[in-house]
């Protein structure tokens, strides 16, 4: 392995996982290839391409294997992958796991500054990349990026489109022997998988993933949401190279022997069509993405499929957002609360709309096949008794194996003990039932008092002329900080930052809390993992502060667009 990948849990208790039944304790790819001997023609994936069942991609897997073994691409090697929501991707996600190579998956779209941060920090010895996906040629800038990375031996260049020259063509490894590939027998508590977490470093965070973790932390959280245990049909609307994404392959197909239907791109039309054409059991996507889809959907009587659950996650869900998807889609839509750092918690299936309550954002009751939960004292980390905010340290069989080259990180989130400190802030109740109030570096100060961005942003998404609302803070010289509301308008009136205060007013929300600036955008601008994206958002706020020049602080920004 060339770089180190060590484990923070104690090794008694991730064997406990195994012992006890909790994780399968196979890898991935064995775990997928017993899903394709006992059903051989079950639709495996379903994109752009059409439909292609499991015997298909294992043939598509082992000729993709043997052609990585080709280039010496070895157990424990790190391998970057980045290319849409495509069989490809799933492709290559399982041909790594059959190797017992690393994957380490980015979305499309990030920035090659940002790739070369992640192979670098990894060791990466390879990297499969989409010669052209909309506006960006990922595997050319990737080969340029090869003679600065020492530990880089091969760019894997994927079409449509030729591979540019020095890379190796994805066609051409597709074309090795399948018969002649003897897959790895990797250590299923040995990592298999980094997940890729913006947080809010400076950099980008890595954490490893073991096969178990995935398939079994992991699994456990989706099997919860298969109340017939028959393998699930999932929509994934977020890309599978994110962390959410990480349900895919590893869990929807290796676990559960499910159909994973996949887009390109999102957008709200696409979606729908493919909710409408395959009937999937499991739509997971965040909540812009179903506002947007929402917006698309308006007041027409054509019933949509119903789904066994709509699951949302990556950032807060309102309950605004939350009925009137519940209504449309016609089940129940469970709140996710997760991160790559390695903590999960569901509202589940027994609301149609997920609980509320004045003081945060309600996850459910944590579940300890996936994650025990805790809360803790930020500063001395001894535990808080039930009703005390505190922050939200979580450990369990999906706990990640460590971050990956940052023991800075490792020293910094988890502890001694291998608990996972999330950074976000919550609490328990009396019937274990977990809240989330906000995050310890999220907190806009403004003149020294401490504002919540995302206590305002559940309040304003009651809001009539509110379809979408983010809300970030921004520089001042006189306060330090003052909030700013970026809203999507709802139909063709945008509200006014008055109408705004004077909503929170009625909602009792303390006039220090109340945002003074206003910035309306026509869409919300989304990361490459499919979230809101806060620093364009800023970026857009201080492009308006700069030309509304010295009256900037004292009137409200508007942007149409």
């Amino acid at each position: 392995m060339t770089v180190a990948l060590h484990d923070l849990l104690p090794a008694g208790l991730r064997r406990s996982y195994a012992v006890d039944g909790t994780c399968p304790d196979l890898d991935l790819y064995s775990l997928f290839r017993a899903r394709q001997i006992a059903d051989p023609h079950r639709t495996a994936v379903i994109d752009a391409k059409g439909e292609l069942c499991y015997t298909a991609l294992d043939r598509k897997v082992r000729c993709l294997a043997a052609g990585l073994a080709g280039l010496g691409i070895r157990p424990g090697d790190v391998v970057g992958v980045q290319l849409p929501n495509h069989r490809n991707s799933v492709i290559a996600d399982l041909a790594l796991a059959a190797l017992g190579a690393v994957a380490l998956p980015f979305p499309v779209g990030r920035g090659v500054l940002e790739a070369e941060c992640l192979l670098r920090r990894a060791e990466a010895v390879a990297v499969i990349a989409a010669v052209e996906h909309k506006e960006f040629r990922h595997a050319a800038d990737l080969h340029t990026l090869s003679r600065s990375l020492p530990a880089l031996r091969h760019v894997v260049a994927v079409g449509p489109g030729a591979a540019p020259e020095g890379t190796a063509a994805w066609s051409e490894l597709m074309r090795s022997d399948p018969a002649a590939f003897r897959a790895s027998r990797p250590d299923p508590d040995g990592a298999a998988r980094i997940l890729v977490s913006s947080g809010s470093e400076a950099e980008p965070k890595m954490v490893a993933y073991s096969h178990n973790a995935l398939a079994g932390g992991r699994g456990n959280f989706l099997a919860s949401l298969i109340p017939d245990g028959r393998p699930p049909r999932c929509l994934f609307l977020v890309p599978l190279a994110s962390a959410f994404g990480s349900n895919g392959t590893a869990v929807t197909l290796a676990r559960h022997g499910g159909t994973l239907v996949l887009l390109d791109q999102f957008t709200a039309d696409a979606a729908i069509a493919a909710v409408r054409a395959h009937e999937p059991t499991h739509v997971l996507g965040v909540p812009t993405m179903i506002r947007m889809m929402l917006e698309r959907l308006g007041t027409g009587d054509e019933r949509l499929p119903a789904p066994t659950a709509l699951v949302l996650g990556g950032a807060p869900l309102d309950e605004t957002t939350a009925a009137a998807a519940a209504k449309a889609f016609g089940c129940p839509v469970v709140n996710l609360y997760g991160s790559a750092d390695g903590v999960n918690c569901h509202t589940g299936l027994a609301h149609t709309v997920p609980p509320t309550d004045g003081r945060g954002v309600v996850a459910g009751h944590p579940d300890a096949r996936v994650a025990e939960i805790r809360i803790a004292d930020p500063e001395t980390h001894e535990p808080l008794a039930d009703g005390d905010i505190g922050e939200i340290i979580s450990r369990g069989p999906m706990t990640p194996l460590c971050y990956v080259a940052s023991p800075d990180l490792d020293a910094r989130y988890r502890t001694a003990d291998g608990w996972v400190r999330t950074g976000d802030l919550g609490y328990l109740d009396g019937d274990g039932v977990l809240h989330v109030v906000g995050r310890l570096k999220d907190i806009v100060i403004r003149g020294g008092a401490n504002i919540s961005p995302a206590e305002v942003e559940r309040a304003l998404t009651s809001h009539p002329q509110v379809s979408d609302v983010v809300c970030v803070g921004v520089p001042d010289p006189l306060m330090g900080e003052r909030l700013a509301a970026c809203v999507v308008a709802r139909g063709t009136d945008a509200p006014t930052l008055d109408s705004l205060t004077a909503h929170l007013a009625e909602h009792g929300l303390e006039r220090h809390k109340h945002p003074e600036r206003l910035l309306v955008v026509a869409e919300m601008p989304l990361t490459a993992a499919g979230k809101p994206d806060r620093a364009a958002l800023r970026e857009r706020l201080s492009d308006a502060v700069a030309e509304a020049g010295s009256d900037a602080r004292a009137t409200p920004l508007a942007e149409a667009g």
